[in-house]
């Protein structure tokens, strides 16, 4: 009586090709720039403003795309921006290691549009924070620390605020004094405000703040269909925000992805972000 055959198994196969396909999902997520664009509407907007590009680079880390940065340069300069605005986490390594890439792609962002900076947890943890602010001045970065700015078009201009990170000085200037004096030198006009962390809306919407521009969750690394991403620092696993626009009481905050992953784990379906920002009137 002869022997049935085997049956082939197919289940390694399959396995096999689930491994590459997630294989080659994580390389895309975290290396295939992508540019995403938003409005951000306010009637206080004055009208000479209208129409103004923001590109809003936040969580680099020192990450590369493309030789010397080509990728991204080349990104940022196709969203035609008239400012760059980058919020903290730019670099959290040794100075001797990071300075070069801060010098290759700053150099290359001013040539763009001016710039406007605030710090991240990341730099004041890498212990040369100081430096680095010195560095980005020297630039011809703005470099904002618990102060303010006026950015002009035509006859009219908004005010440009930017926060240190918590984790800088302990006797630093707080949000609530910087705005106090935004409003006595220049009631009623609009505030853009740049601050790394993505948690303090209720303060912003407090303090009456136009606009908040963010990043600090990296997306929530992993975003699934129907999650603001999965988890992020400072608020656990499926956070709040990680992404996008949120509003509350006229404050409106623009929270990035960013553009780096983690030492932990790797971006999933988040691919590295520029954020390109249009403001309008209403």
């Amino acid at each position: 009586m002869s022997e049935k055959p085997h049956k082939r198994r197919r289940w390694p196969w399959v396995l096999l090709v689930l491994i590459v396909i997630f294989a080659v999902t994580v390389y895309d997520s975290n290396t295939r720039l992508v540019t995403d664009e938003f409005t951000l509407g306010n009637e206080k907007l004055p009208e000479d403003l209208e129409g103004v590009r923001i590109v809003h680079l936040s969580d680099l880390h020192a990450k590369r795309f493309g030789d010397g940065n080509s990728e991204l340069i080349e990104a940022v300069r196709d969203a035609d921006p008239d400012i760059i605005c980058v919020t903290g986490d730019m670099v959290d390594g040794e100075r001797e290691k990071q300075e070069p890439y801060v010098r290759e792609l700053m150099g290359e962002l001013v040539r763009i549009a001016p710039v406007y900076y605030v710090s991240g947890n990341h730099e004041w943890a890498a212990g040369w924070a100081r430096e680095l602010f010195g560095i980005l001045e020297e630039l011809g970065v703005t470099v904002l620390r618990n102060e303010y700015v006026t950015f002009g078009r035509g006859n009219d201009y908004i005010v440009i605020a930017g926060m240190d990170d918590p984790n800088g000085l302990r006797d630093q200037k707080a949000p609530e004094k910087v705005v106090e004096e935004i409003r006595t030198d220049h009631p009623g006009k609009y505030i853009l405000m740049l601050y790394h962390r993505d948690t303090e809306l209720d303060m912003w919407a407090g303090l009456g703040v136009d606009a908040v521009l963010c990043g600090h969750a990296h997306g929530g690394l992993v975003r699934l269909p129907f999650t603001d991403g999965l988890i992020a620092p400072g608020q656990g696993f499926f956070p709040s925000w990680t992404a996008g626009i949120y509003e509350k009481d006229g404050t409106r905050m623009l929270v990035s992805r960013g553009l780096a992953g983690s030492h932990m784990l790797p971006r999933v379906f988040n691919n590295p972000e520029v954020v390109a920002i249009t403001l309008a009137r209403g």
